[in-house]
C-alpha cells in the first residue's frame, strides 16, 4: 500500500470543513473575551507615590553583618566580581556563626531600629500636621467666598421656588 501523501490522497467533503457547532458535539468552549476596543477598560488603581522624605527601614542583623563581610570577602577574593557569589558566601558564613558571634550584629541592628522608630514617630507627626495644613491652605477669604457662593445659589433657588408657587396661585384664581 502507498502512503496517503500527496494531492489526491484524502478527499475531504465540504461539510467536514464547516465549523462544528460545539453544543452538538458536547465540547466545552472557553468564554469569549470581549474585544479590546468595544468594552471600556477598567481603571487600574494607582499606587500611592512613595514619599522621598520617609525614613528608610533599618537593615536586619544579617545585612549589618554583610556590610563588614563584603569588605573582607573582596579583600580575600579580588577577582570575584559577582554579587551573588558574595551573597552566597555571606549566607553560608552567617549560618555557621554561633549566637554569641551574631550578638554584636544584632545589637547594631537593634540600635538602628530604635533610631528608625524615633525618625518614624517624627515623620508621622509631621504628616499628621501637614494633613491639617492642607485644609487651611486656602485663605479665609477664599473659604468665605465659597460659602457666599453656596449661600447665594441656595437663596436663588429658594426665590425661584417661591416665584413658581406664586405663578401657580395666580393660575388657580
Amino acid at each position: 500500500m502507498k502512503n496517503a501523501k500527496g494531492k489526491g490522497a484524502v478527499k475531504v467533503s465540504k461539510e467536514a470543513l464547516k465549523p462544528v457547532d460545539d453544543r452538538k458535539v458536547g465540547k466545552r468552549k472557553a468564554p469569549s473575551k470581549p474585544d479590546k476596543g468595544s468594552a471600556p477598560k477598567a481603571k487600574k488603581e494607582k499606587k500611592a507615590k512613595k514619599d522621598p522624605n520617609k525614613p528608610k527601614r533599618p537593615p536586619s542583623a544579617f545585612f549589618v553583618f554583610l556590610e563588614e563581610f563584603r569588605q573582607t570577602f573582596k579583600a580575600e577574593n579580588p577577582n570575584v566580581k559577582a554579587v551573588s557569589a558574595v551573597g552566597k558566601a555571606g549566607g553560608e558564613k552567617w549560618k555557621s556563626l554561633s549566637s554569641a558571634e551574631k550578638a554584636p550584629y544584632e545589637a547594631k541592628a537593634a540600635k538602628r531600629k530604635a533610631e528608625y522608630e524615633k525618625l518614624m514617630k517624627a515623620y508621622d507627626k509631621k504628616q499628621a500636621s501637614s494633613a491639617d495644613d492642607d485644609e487651611s491652605d486656602k485663605s479665609k477669604s477664599e473659604v468665605n467666598d465659597e460659602d457666599d457662593e453656596a449661600s447665594a445659589e441656595d437663596h436663588q433657588e429658594e426665590e425661584e421656588e417661591e416665584d413658581d408657587e406664586d405663578e401657580e396661585d395666580e393660575d388657580d384664581d
